[in-house]
């Protein structure tokens, strides 16, 4: 397999102090083995990021969801190695978060997502990687870590697979969490500085209780009054002795930075009904201002699952949620740089996409892969990332 046998999608975000890239590959070549499906993706986003002006050095994350994971990723990693060898720049690209969410492109063994920052005065900016190799010593763990990007006077902190140990899944996510603490203190930071987290367990529907006992209790002693947006659904971690994995992102600035919460009449809080995260999350820069939009599923007003066992209208109302949330700030879908969805039922997935052409919620990049989600009634459920210019002012 060759480049070209790998579509990508590719946007680009200006701001004041950098412009961003996000981008998804997405490995065509049915039959073809994992390391020939990462062999592309890697080259197709190698060359997407060359044309931009950027490379492997300016990634800011990178995101591995793969069929099998515990199967494949060894020789996804191997094929990863080779390629940005081959370019000089293994040392340069950031390590990649790596979770089992199976893409729904029949054929394909992988989705690479990333993204990248474009300072437009590099030595106003400086990237560095943070390796937490102690944090979990089972063999067969890819190393939890981060990379710290820091441009003017904002610095971004986005980590890897962090894990937790114990004997049940609440020990383990209270783990993960302070793992996630003692990252944030070797960078200077400290959980009130995360923005957005990604909880992937795997046994959701067994387990979705226990991690939201730890997260109530962690953000309890921490004192956590503003809750990052989150997203919180199936995946497998890797290696298997772990039932649940965190990646998550902080943010800090020298200078101004309001982070404000995003609500809608059309949802209520999630902490309501248990779950701590907040529905979205506005922050404003001097760079720009990006709107964090959790993971999004047909919830009404009273925190209640609706249309079970209607697809279409699951998907038409979690839309609906995500539009009023954007509304809030005075934008809509055309502001979405990035997103992810996942899909319980692979089968839906041509449904999906119909809705998603109709409603326009198209044209950036937007993995598409399938998860087990946190209610047994919900069918699909999307997650965002849109961008405004800086100085944007709120609805």
């Amino acid at each position: 397999m060759g480049a070209s046998d790998c579509s990508i999608d590719l946007r680009r975000s200006a701001g004041s102090e950098a412009d961003e890239l996000t981008a998804l590959c997405r490995p065509g070549g049915a039959g073809a083995e994992a390391g020939e499906q990462a062999a592309a993706a890697y080259r197709a986003l190698a060359g997407a990021l060359g044309v931009e002006g950027s490379s492997f050095a300016d990634l800011a994350t990178e995101t591995l969801f793969l069929r099998d994971v515990r199967r494949d990723l060894p020789a996804v990693l191997d094929a990863r190695a080779r390629v940005l060898g081959a370019l000089g720049q293994a040392e340069r690209a950031p390590r990649p978060v790596c979770i089992g969410q199976a893409p729904l492109d029949e054929g394909a063994v992988l989705e690479l997502a990333a993204s990248a920052v474009l300072p437009r005065h590099r030595r106003a900016a400086e990237v560095r990687d943070l390796a937490l190799e102690a944090g979990c010593a089972c063999a067969g763990c890819v190393g939890s870590g981060a990379r710290l990007v820091r441009v003017g006077a904002r610095t971004v902190l986005h980590s890897t697979n962090l894990y937790g140990t114990g004997g049940d899944v609440f020990e383990q996510a209270l783990g993960m969490f302070r793992m996630a603490e003692r990252l944030l203190e070797a960078c200077g930071m400290d959980f009130r500085d995360v923005v957005r987290t990604w909880i992937h367990l795997h046994d959701i529907d067994r387990d979705y209780d226990a991690l939201n006992a730890a997260r109530r209790e962690f953000f309890r002693q921490r004192g956590i009054a503003l809750r990052p947006a989150s997203t919180g659904v199936g995946g497998t971690p890797f290696p298997g002795v772990h039932d649940c994995s965190l990646a998550l992102q902080a943010m800090r600035t020298d200078g101004p930075l309001e982070v404000v919460g995003m609500s809608t009449p059309s949802l209520n809080e999630a902490w309501s009904y248990g779950a701590d995260f907040s529905r979205g999350l506005r922050l404003a820069d001097p760079n720009r201002v990006t709107l964090l939009v959790s993971g999004t599923a047909s919830i009404d007003d009273a925190g209640r699952s609706v249309h079970p066992g209607d697809f279409e209208a699951q998907a038409e109302r979690m839309l609906d949620n995500i539009a009023s949330l954007l509304a809030g700030q005075g934008t809509d879908f055309t502001s979405i740089v990035s997103g992810t969805t996942y899909l319980k039922r692979p089968g839906e997935a041509s449904a999906l996409r119909a809705i998603y052409r109709r409603r326009g919620f198209a044209g950036f990049p937007a993995a598409l892969v399938r998860a087990d989600l946190c209610r047994p009634e919900l069918l699909c459920e999307a997650e965002a990332v849109a961008v405004l210019p800086a100085g944007s002012i709120r609805a």
